[in-house]
């Protein structure tokens, strides 16, 4: 009988499943956008209930449109939008707050007046991060101190807090497990990534009791089944993992020194850096890529917070196109930039600035500006914000990056990845299938039932396609140096 495997990957805008047969080969997916709610300027908050909706949606749509059967399915992996607070009440398993987003920046304030008291050393030692809102600590703190009754509650052990992927396996095993993997504990501000354990003085700190976390568990192996009542049969949930980690095992980057972008939302590199942790002097942070069986694999990430979403700022709220893949062609429509330059900090910066002050800035508007410019100015912009990044890195790790993969939705968009490579000087290389991140996800859940080696897996990656500079040097050059005038101007507009 035929064995697939399906995997679960719960994005920032997005719920999206696919499934891959005894092969390894992709063949089928679903995808279901959901509602993002703003309440204030700098909050971003889901709903977790649409969001395990949307998600159950798109799989009850592949099966349908796969013609296979839950019985079919062998394992069930799973990757999520990292960071992203969720608390609910343990007996009713009902949220007490919306989810706040890994892009909320609410926290900022309370995150700022901790860092004088020489917290912010202490957390990067311990955690491998740095002291931001982005993580989930402070987001777990602001739903204690905020909500009513939230406090007392949690003393009393009747609170689960969890990142997405927490919340997920909890309703997939209809309460039965409470668990997380190590590479998205090592992402909440709160787990010490040299004992693996969740740090009490951290805790404490953040005024967390310990009781509301999760139990960590690996990356892959037996880690929960499913409840009959979900799909009609138990099935194994054997690999969980954090979105970007996940697209580096979907890459392939399992050897230390390898590199991918997923350029989603956000974008977010990762450097593999095998079983060493490496501490960044340009503010790169240190975490956990994955464990499995006793192994423990660490990475060097940077973060772009406003990446992809760039794109959908300009589709949702100034309306230049109706779907985000035509942004290439509008851009297209000009030979250049026309001498815009954007500044995408529509949440603050992230790696290498960590300015959570920053707003959007644009520069070089003339009588000549139109929307094909600012489009160019705005695909460009995430190409100018991984550069930065990857040079922070290649600090960081002494040596040159010259190969980069590329994965994520905007991956699709052979004018950024062409940008990418030439203001990088570095080759850029995109698998045929830039649903890395799922994927990575189900080869950990395969993994976990033995269902293929990671010899097999290696020479199952494939590229699509590849790009080297063709831009002149000095053009390049000239690029770069007006980008960093505009960050220049633009950091710590808000402070």
């Amino acid at each position: 009988m035929a064995r697939f495997v399906l995997a679960l990957d719960q994005g920032t805008t997005s719920s999206r499943s696919v499934i891959l047969n005894e092969k390894a080969e992709l063949i089928g997916q679903s995808q279901k956008e959901f509602t993002q709610i703003y309440p204030k300027s700098g909050w971003v908050e889901h709903d977790p209930k649409e969001i395990w909706e949307s998600q159950l949606e798109t799989i009850s749509q592949l099966l349908k449109g796969s013609n296979i059967t839950s019985s079919d399915i062998s394992a069930i992996g799973i990757t999520n939008q990292r960071e992203t607070t969720v608390v609910w009440n343990k007996v009713t398993g009902i949220p007490i707050y919306n989810a706040i987003v890994w892009q909320d920046r609410r926290t900022s304030d309370y995150c700022q007046e901790l860092a004088p008291k020489g917290y912010a050393k202490s957390i990067q030692d311990k955690t491998g991060l740095v002291l931001d809102a982005y993580f989930s600590a402070s987001k777990i703190n602001w739903i204690l101190e905020n909500i009513p009754n939230a406090r007392e509650q949690a003393e009393k052990g009747e609170l689960a807090f969890g990142t997405v992927d927490s919340w997920l396996v909890w309703k997939l095993t209809n309460g039965k497990k409470h668990i997380t993997d190590v590479s998205n504990a090592s992402r909440t501000l709160l787990f010490n990534i040299h004992t693996l354990e969740w740090d009490q003085e951290l805790l404490g700190l953040f005024e967390i009791p310990v009781h509301m976390l999760p139990q960590v568990v690996e990356s892959s192996g037996e880690l929960a089944l499913t409840d009959k009542s979900i799909f009609g049969v138990e099935i194994p949930i054997t690999g969980i993992i954090g979105d970007q980690q996940s697209a580096l095992f979907g890459q392939m980057c399992i050897e230390p020194g390898l590199l991918k972008c997923t350029y989603g939302t956000g974008c977010f590199l990762m450097l593999n850096t095998g079983n060493e942790i490496v501490k960044s002097n340009h503010k790169m942070l240190s975490t956990i890529a994955w464990k499995i069986g006793n192994q423990t694999t660490y990475a060097v990430e940077g973060s772009v917070f406003i990446g992809g979403a760039v794109i959908q700022w300009l589709r949702d709220e100034l309306g230049f196109f109706k779907e985000a893949a035509d942004s290439e062609d509008l851009a297209e429509a000009s030979e250049d930039n026309g001498g815009v330059y954007f500044v995408p900090a529509l949440t603050g910066l992230g790696a290498p600035y960590w300015d959570a002050n920053t707003r959007g800035s644009i520069f070089g508007i003339s009588r000549g500006t139109n929307k094909s410019h600012l489009t160019r100015a705005a695909l460009e912009s995430i190409g100018f914000q991984v550069n930065d990044i990857l040079n922070a890195m290649a600090e960081d790790v002494k040596f040159p990056i010259q190969n980069l993969r590329a994965d994520g939705g905007a991956a699709a968009n052979q004018l950024l990845l062409q940008f990418q490579s030439d203001i990088s000087r570095i080759c850029v290389q995109r698998p045929s299938s830039i649903e890395s991140t799922a994927i990575g996800a189900a080869y950990l859940a395969g993994l976990g039932i033995n269902l293929w080696t990671i010899d097999f897996l290696k020479a199952n990656w494939k590229m699509h396609s590849e790009y080297t500079p063709q831009l002149d040097q000095e053009i390049a050059d000239n690029l770069l140096d007006h980008w960093k005038e505009a960050i220049t101007r633009t950091l710590g507009w808000n402070s």
